[in-house]
């Protein structure tokens, strides 16, 4: 896959729902939301929040409320396409609720996930902890690696065909052929077009908590690392302009690691975290 992306609004076209005519949503997934043949792990977990808004939303609830957890259980592999989603309404409150949803695609379910719905942080944190991504440039430097469809990891990770997504070459360090700690920092930015509509921003952001490639790289295990369980909460809304990203492991087990994702918005606030449960790369 080389071709880029002619959509305006990649990520806002993603996320779009259509009643299927029985009260369930239906999303039709780009291949460029893919890594390698299959969709994003992310990219599905925003469907899943879109589709949980959207339920909400048509009973009623305040616009007020948006994702701010989203827990998923990857059960397999989707391809692009058409997918639906079933939701299931667990609580409704005024400030809090949650809703299942379940990603089917041919009659199979691919993602099971729980999503709770509440009130976006807006003011400043009353305390926060100094974070790893303080010192990091507040824009992407001239070193920076741009990840387009021709560079070799734009021919396995499509999704950067869909947003600006520049790597920090002094950690990305599988790409020089180096090893060394399983960290991969970097830059990312929705279009234009995408970052001026709020709830579409916030989607991306969401997604984002799984946009690095699995950190096992860096210590030279390369191929599939199948994500089996993935948690994201969000803070509150990014603000216009560069997202700051880490994802780092502390444990590579020989069969499990976890990947957990900060992310920091233009402003300095951390808008995202994750963690997921993922395994390790078989060996060719």
């Amino acid at each position: 896959m080389t071709e880029i992306t002619t959509l305006e609004s990649p990520f806002a076209t993603l996320t779009a729902l259509h009643d299927d005519g029985s009260g369930n949503h239906v999303a039709v997934i780009d291949p460029i939301w893919t890594i390698g043949p299959k969709v994003h792990g992310g990219c599905m977990m925003a469907v899943c929040a879109a589709a949980a808004r959207r339920t909400m939303v048509n009973m009623g609830a305040s616009v007020a409320l948006q994702p701010v957890a989203v827990s998923a259980n990857y059960l397999r592999a989707p391809d692009p396409g058409e997918v639906r989603l079933i939701t299931a309404v667990r609580k409704t409150g005024t400030q809090v609720c949650q809703v299942d949803v379940q990603l089917e695609q041919e009659g199979r379910v691919a993602v099971s996930a729980a999503v709770t719905l509440g009130v976006l942080d807006a003011a400043d944190p009353i305390h926060q902890e100094p974070h790893a991504l303080a010192g990091m440039p507040v824009e992407p430097v001239a070193e920076a690696i741009r990840v387009t469809a021709d560079h070799p990891m734009g021919q396995v990770v499509h999704v950067a065909q869909g947003c600006d997504l520049r790597v920090d070459p002094d950690t990305a360090l599988f790409l020089k052929g180096q090893t060394g700690a399983p960290v991969n920092r970097m830059w990312l930015r929705p279009f234009e077009t995408d970052e001026s509509d709020p709830d579409t921003s916030l989607l991306f952001a969401l997604m984002a908590g799984d946009i690095s490639a699995p950190v096992t790289m860096n210590r030279g295990m390369f191929g599939w690392a199948p994500t089996v369980q993935l948690t994201t909460y969000v803070r509150r809304r990014p603000a216009p302009g560069w997202l700051r990203v880490m994802a780092h492991a502390t444990v590579l087990g020989p069969t499990w690691f976890e990947e957990d994702h900060l992310i920091v918005d233009s402003g300095g606030h951390v808008v995202v975290q994750s963690r997921q449960l993922a395994m390790i790369p078989r060996p060719a």
